[in-house]
């Protein structure tokens, strides 16, 4: 890819296991500094926008705060889930004690078209600590050896009610809730720790009534109402439930700490 390298900070602003957020042609990048070399990334996880430069950085993987989505620096290829796609990943080299990044030249924008739109990274608020101004008149060359094609939301089918449990309980009710599957991380939402309360009332005629508070990975995600009625649809095939509530609630936010052993090894976080 053609283009000219520019300057993005001095090498010593960035030691060793340490990183730096610049601005370069209105994008924010943070340089990485693994054992002497430098890398450059967008400042954002492919999974819910979170900002990589306050994860923790492990080697040549930096880990998102938010949900644990871990990428190579090297690359911007995405590890483990939540995420299913790379990040962007921009050239870098050293001269004369600067770290440079890759601009491409205008008549190379369209090889960057499929990338993230620019405003993706900007949209976020502002670092706390005010990055590099840097002026170009380019766009940032992104690597073009990483492609990803993000799963298709799949709809679950929610499992009939054969050798559903005779006994209602919290147990059985989560046990049940187990047939229901995120459609982005393939892990079934209890084990994911999305079910914040189970709460059994009583209905005329020996029904029960089931009321779920339900949380979700992030406040914006897509794949909720899917699994809010889904959630219905699995309760609602239990012997003897003549009506089932499913509250969304954010707070507290979820975290990647209430998730099951097993949901952590299914996704390959440790």
């Amino acid at each position: 890819m053609s283009g000219t390298y520019i300057k993005a900070a001095r090498a010593d602003e960035v030691p060793p296991g340490e990183r730096l957020l610049v601005e370069v042609d209105e994008q924010i990048v943070v340089l990485f500094n693994v054992g002497g070399e430098f890398f450059a990334l967008d400042d954002v996880c492919t999974h819910d926008d979170g900002p990589l430069s306050e994860g923790k950085l492990e080697d040549h993987t930096i880990a998102c705060p938010r949900h644990g989505a871990k990428f190579d620096v090297r690359n911007g290829k995405a590890l483990t889930m939540p995420a299913t796609k790379p990040t962007r990943a921009y050239e870098c080299k050293v001269e004369n004690g600067d770290v440079l990044i890759l601009v491409a030249a205008a008549s190379s924008a369209a090889e960057t078209s499929t990338a993230a739109p620019a405003g993706a990274v900007l949209d976020r608020p502002a670092p706390t600590s005010a990055p590099t101004t840097l002026q170009s008149a380019g766009s940032l060359a992104v690597k073009s050896d990483e492609t990803c094609v993000a799963p298709p939301i799949q709809e679950n089918p929610a499992l009939a009610g054969e050798g559903a449990p005779t006994e209602l309980n919290e147990d059985s009710i989560r046990e049940a809730l187990k047939q229901v599957i995120d459609p982005e991380l393939f892990v079934n939402i209890v084990d994911l720790g999305l079910i914040y309360g189970v709460t059994l009332g009583e209905l005329p005629e020996g029904k029960s009534h089931i009321a779920i508070d339900m949380t979700m990975t992030s406040p914006a995600c897509p794949a909720g109402p899917q699994l809010i009625q889904n959630s219905k649809d699995v309760l609602g095939r239990l012997p003897n439930v003549g009506g089932v509530d499913v509250k969304l609630v954010m707070v507290p936010p979820w975290t990647p700490d209430r998730m099951t052993e097993a949901a952590r090894d299914q996704l390959g976080i440790f």
